[in-house]
């Protein structure tokens, strides 16, 4: 058994169960088919008015939004409101106050929003070009920067789900972004453990994590700027976190070569993912903290294949089985990482 870094988590290493990367192999599940994509270029009247769009120019990209009677054209991203939104800005003097106790509730003003990463419907971060996906992580920090601002969001979640299987609505290449009114549970709890290890050491507990993750058979692919491994207490199979080599406490303190090369780290990684599973679902979000606790929180990417089901066991204790150790998930996801290297 092994306990996260930080959180009350515990996972069972479950050896005795160990399978193979072929083993989780499947026939990828296909949408349905005949139907009109609302993302798709020439589409962009099914969706509200983009609250950005990346736009080609000669002396390199615009910005801009839609209005209500203007959608943007040839673009190369573009960030809508979600349809069916979780979260919705505050009307005018509606309640967005907190009550706690046994009832407790809060209001749901936020944003939920759409990123379309590509024109093109099947440009997945695992096949999609690192100049396409650099517009993507821009797109990302754009998003954030401007909700990030807004008095009633306390957390932005930039998220992704590949695939039916994990959660994926539309096939259409595309992320999510939610800003909501309070901090979600395993970032506070990340956040509170990281401010008291600070306290006590004098140093970032995610700083230490990496520089030891760095040196341990977890290790799956460094460059300069980032570091990729299986992290100690894995609950899926083959799970991988991204982690910046500098500090950094959000996606807002890159720089634009940093920028490139994380978008060159996440096409390694979900196209390494793609080859060695034959393109598995998946889920990804990004932890980190826009304000405050700069010194002790570290940014991170968290990607999660989903091949295996939470069942009655997982579901009434919170504890996790993970049937592939992260050394052995490392071991492979090396061999991938490598092999996909040699085709940028």
């Amino acid at each position: 058994m092994r306990k996260d870094y930080l959180i009350d988590r515990w996972t069972v290493i479950a050896t005795a169960r160990k399978r193979r990367p072929t083993d989780f192999k499947r026939t990828p599940q296909e949408g349905k088919q005949g139907e009109v994509c609302a993302l798709e270029p020439g589409n962009e009247h099914m969706t509200p008015p983009a609250v950005l769009v990346y736009l080609p120019t000669d002396s390199g990209i615009s910005k801009d939004t839609d209005l209500d009677g203007l959608r943007h054209k040839n673009w190369l991203i573009r960030c809508v409101p979600n349809l069916y939104p979780a979260f919705m800005p505050p009307r005018e003097g509606e309640w967005l106050g907190l009550e706690r106790g046994v009832l407790a509730r809060a209001s749901a003003a936020g944003h939920h929003e759409v990123l379309v990463e590509s024109p093109k419907h099947d440009n997945h971060p695992g096949v999609a070009s690192v100049s396409q996906l650099t517009h993507v992580v821009n797109g990302y920090v754009d998003r954030l920067r401007e909700l990030s601002r807004k008095p009633y969001v306390a957390y932005v979640s930039i998220f992704r789900n590949h695939g039916l299987e994990a959660g994926a609505s539309l096939s259409h290449a595309h992320s999510q972004i939610m800003a909501t009114p309070i901090m979600p549970r395993i970032v506070g709890e990340e956040l509170d453990a990281s401010r008291e290890y600070s306290k006590k050491n004098e140093v970032c507990v995610f700083c230490e994590i990496l520089e030891k993750e760095e040196q341990s058979p977890r290790l799956v692919w460094r460059d300069q700027r980032f570091v990729v491994f299986a992290p100690w207490a894995s609950v899926h199979p083959f799970e991988f976190w991204v982690f910046p080599r500098k500090h950094q406490c959000c996606l807002l303190d890159l720089s634009q070569v940093e920028v490139e090369a994380l978008a060159r780290t996440i096409r390694v990684s979900l196209g390494g993912l793609r080859t060695m599973l034959s393109d598995p679902p998946y889920n990804f979000g990004f932890h980190q903290i826009t304000a405050g606790a700069c010194d002790c929180y570290h940014w991170h990417l968290e990607v999660y294949p989903r091949l295996s089901i939470w069942a009655g066991f997982e579901k009434s204790t919170g504890m996790f089985i993970n049937v592939v150790s992260p050394e052995d998930a490392a071991q492979s996801l090396r061999e991938a990482f490598a092999e996909e290297v040699k085709k940028l």
